[in-house]
């Protein structure tokens, strides 16, 4: 754990009107202007309303950290619950994959040896920004502990907008997995179903490459422009980064509501073809796989916020919900409940976490097959990334659709997964890790100008 004393003075805020501009150059104005700081977090809506909730802001941008706190799986969850208590202020951070270990479900299963770390963000960290920046449909606001909100704001304009990304070198990635070892992982796995070892298993792959060398914003405005994402982000932690095109929610708090959305059910876009196109999305609704994948996510769901919340607050207000992103349609549920006397936000974190969507039922068993089966750890990736506000209500993503990289060595990395069951045909599983990859992979396409591999 590292923390810096509490910062205890107030936050000073101002407004400024949204100028004629277009609002995506604003975007990257805000987020060029950010990225010397050695710790900043950008979340974009992309224009997105999710399902079940109208987002506050259009963008939020954390910059500088006043306090901060890094943790190693273990003990992370009490340190999280003692450190937010002690800030009345916003506070920004993540939850990596690695702290599956801490929950009280999946600690009774043996953990198989990590695999090396390659990326470098610690299993939690959160921070208390030096200076917000909310982006609203009204205008700009902007939430200082030091600086003065107009300069902060002259600062921002007066930042130039990058031209679109073109040329560059060809990226060649490199998978954890041949196509015909993972189709042989597959049939292990549903032979462990079979068994009756577990029901329903997200196992992911990593394809990755050394020696990358690519600018950051760059490689985000790519990613934003070849997939839009109602949870996307841009995230820096000294030299580690996380460029994310999420279509998911892993939960959101609003007073004493809690909110999940998994998303379990994938089927290919054709904006080329709108019979075909209309066809896929009314395919993926009636599919009996991805129906069976997706209750029993939701189940999972429900049994965990249960442990948090109110008797008989537990529902389900969707089910089956198809909804359309750049790549791909998404089956979306949303499971909701009323958190209990006795628990707070971060309980309902940990009780929940890792998400069902990214490890599958039951959770104890699946985490141990999965460190025991896939090649890479997940780390940041299939973890959370989101803020908790004065209120401690909070909203996280799950990260997912992403690029991570460490700037040092230039180790780039993508991971996609599906959810493995014993009817899963192991050819079409991998053909749908290729469909969920397409966003990445044709950013990665525009930052190069040219194709890769």
């Amino acid at each position: 754990m590292t923390s810096k004393s509490t910062i205890r003075q107030a936050r000073t805020y101002a407004s400024f009107p949204i100028p004629d501009d277009s609002l995506q150059g604003i975007k990257q104005q805000m987020l060029t202007w950010a990225t010397p700081f050695n710790i900043c977090c950008f979340l974009d809506s992309q224009g997105y309303s999710p399902p079940a909730s109208k987002p506050a802001f259009q963008a939020l941008l954390a910059v500088g950290a006043a306090d901060c706190l890094k943790a190693s799986a273990g003990t992370a969850f009490p340190q999280l619950k003692a450190w937010a208590a002690g800030h009345q202020d916003w506070i920004f951070g993540h939850l990596s994959y690695d702290l599956a270990g801490e929950t009280e479900r999946s600690s009774s299963a043996p953990q198989p040896a990590p695999h090396p770390d390659d990326i470098g963000f610690p299993d939690l960290c959160f921070f208390l920004p030096e200076i917000l920046i909310e982006l609203q449909v009204s205008g700009i606001r902007i939430g200082t502990l030091t600086e003065d909100p107009e300069t902060v704001w002259k600062q921002i304009r007066a930042t130039p907008v990058l031209p679109p990304p073109s040329g560059g070198s060809p990226i060649h990635f490199t998978p954890r997995f041949t196509r015909e070892e993972y189709l042989d992982t597959i049939n292990a796995l549903r032979r462990h179903i079979l068994r009756g070892d577990c029901y329903e298993i997200n196992f992911c792959q990593e394809f990755f490459a050394r020696h990358a060398a690519i600018d950051p914003v760059l490689t985000w405005q790519a990613l934003s422009q070849a997939s839009p994402n109602p949870f996307s982000a841009f995230y820096r932690l000294d030299q580690s980064y996380l460029f994310c095109a999420s279509p998911e929610r892993y939960m959101q708090k609003r007073g004493n509501t809690l909110c999940s959305q998994p998303i379990k059910g994938t089927a290919p876009r054709y904006p080329d073809d709108a019979l075909a196109d209309e066809a896929s999305g009314r395919e993926l609704f009636h599919s009996t796989k991805d129906r069976s994948e997706n209750v029993m996510v939701v189940d999972l769901v429900r049994n965990d916020l249960a442990r948090v919340c109110q008797p008989g607050s537990v529902r389900v207000t969707e089910l089956f919900g198809v909804y359309a992103f750049p790549q791909v349609f998404q089956m979306i549920s949303t499971v909701t409940g009323e958190l209990a006397a006795g628990h707070d936000g971060v309980d309902a974190l940990q009780a929940t976490f890792p998400m069902g969507s990214m490890t599958g039922a039951p959770k104890n068993r699946v985490v141990h097959l999965i460190g025991q089966y896939e090649r890479s750890r997940r780390g940041l990736f299939s973890g959370a990334l989101g803020y908790l506000t004065p209120e401690k209500d909070f909203d996280f993503n799950v990260v997912i659709r992403s690029l991570l990289y460490n700037r040092d060595d230039g180790y780039l990395s993508y991971q996609v997964g599906s959810g493995i069951t014993f009817y899963s045909d192991p050819l079409k599983e991998y053909e749908e890790c290729l469909v969920k990859a397409a966003g990445i992979r044709k950013a990665l396409a525009l930052v190069a100008g040219k194709s890769f591999s």
